[in-house]
C-alpha cells in the first residue's frame, strides 16, 4: 500500500473566508515503510499572511513573494498524492484547505475521490480517549524526537507525524536480524536467551486499560471497516 504523509501551513485557519495554502510537505510509505520519496513546496497565496499564522509557522509575506502560485505547482502535487492513502493529522482542516485549492482550478478536483484519507488525530483520540493527541503530546507520548520542531513546517511536521503514525497504529519501523553465524547479535541483533533465567512476571490488563483498547478498536472499525480483532470477539 502506498500512503503519503501530508501536511499544510496557511495564511489562516479558514478557506471559506479566502485563506490560502502556503506550504505543502509530504513524505511516502510503501507498506509502512520510508521510501525516501518526499515532496515540499511553498507557495505565494495571492495574499497576506496573517501575523497569528506567521507566529505559529514563521513563513512570512516577504519569504512567499517570489514563491509558484497554487495553479502553477497544482498538477504536480495532484500526480504525487493521486490513488495514495493520505495520512493527515485533523484531516479535514488540510483535506478543507486542498478541496478548495483544487475547487478554483479546471478540472475541478475533489481530494477523496482520489485517494484514500485516514485521519490520526481521530486515531489517537480513539486509542487515548480524554489526553492531549496533537503532535507535540504524541511526540512525547511515544519517545519520537521533535526536538527540532520550535515552528510548525509541513514537511518537518510531515517527517515527525510519519513516525508517530507508524508507533501509533502499532508498526515496527525497523528490524535487524543481523546475527551472526553463532547466533550472537551484534547490536540490534538477536541474542539468545539463557535457559536459567528468571522467568518474567505475567501482568495482565487492568480494566481501564480494556476499556481504552475497547475503545480504540470501535474507532479503527468506524474507519476501516470490521477488523480481525472484532471478528474473533464476535466468534467467542
Amino acid at each position: 500500500m502506498r500512503q503519503i504523509v501530508l501536511d499544510t501551513e496557511t495564511t489562516g485557519i479558514d478557506p471559506s473566508e479566502g485563506h490560502r495554502i502556503i506550504e505543502i510537505g509530504c513524505v511516502e510509505l510503501m507498506e509502512r515503510q520510508l521510501t525516501g520519496r518526499n515532496y515540499h513546496v511553498y507557495i505565494n497565496p495571492d495574499r497576506e499572511v496573517e501575523a497569528e499564522a506567521i507566529a505559529i509557522h514563521g513563513i512570512t509575506n516577504e519569504f512567499l513573494a517570489d514563491k509558484p502560485k497554487f495553479a502553477d505547482i497544482a498538477d504536480e502535487f495532484f500526480e504525487f498524492i493521486k490513488g495514495a492513502e493520505l495520512v493527515i493529522h485533523n484531516a479535514a482542516f488540510d483535506i478543507g484547505f486542498m478541496d478548495t485549492e483544487f475547487a478554483r482550478l479546471k478540472p475541478v478536483r475533489k481530494t477523496a475521490d482520489h485517494c484514500g484519507i485516514v485521519d490520526s488525530l481521530a486515531i489517537a483520540r480513539a486509542r487515548h480517549p480524554g489526553q492531549k493527541n496533537n503532535l507535540d503530546a504524541l511526540c512525547k507520548r511515544y519517545g519520537v524526537d521533535n526536538s527540532n520542531r520550535d515552528l510548525h513546517g509541513a514537511l518537518l511536521d510531515a517527517e515527525i507525524l510519519a513516525d508517530v503514525y507508524l508507533l501509533l497504529t502499532g508498526g515496527q519501523t525497523a528490524l535487524s536480524l543481523d546475527a551472526g553465524a553463532d547466533g550472537a547479535g551484534g547490536s540490534g541483533g538477536i541474542r539468545r536467551l539463557l535457559d536459567d533465567r528468571a522467568r518474567l512476571p505475567v501482568v495482565r490488563a487492568s480494566e481501564a486499560e480494556n476499556s481504552a483498547h475497547e475503545a480504540f478498536m470501535t474507532g479503527l472499525a468506524k474507519q476501516a471497516g470490521e477488523t480481525v480483532w472484532g471478528k474473533l470477539s464476535a466468534a467467542e
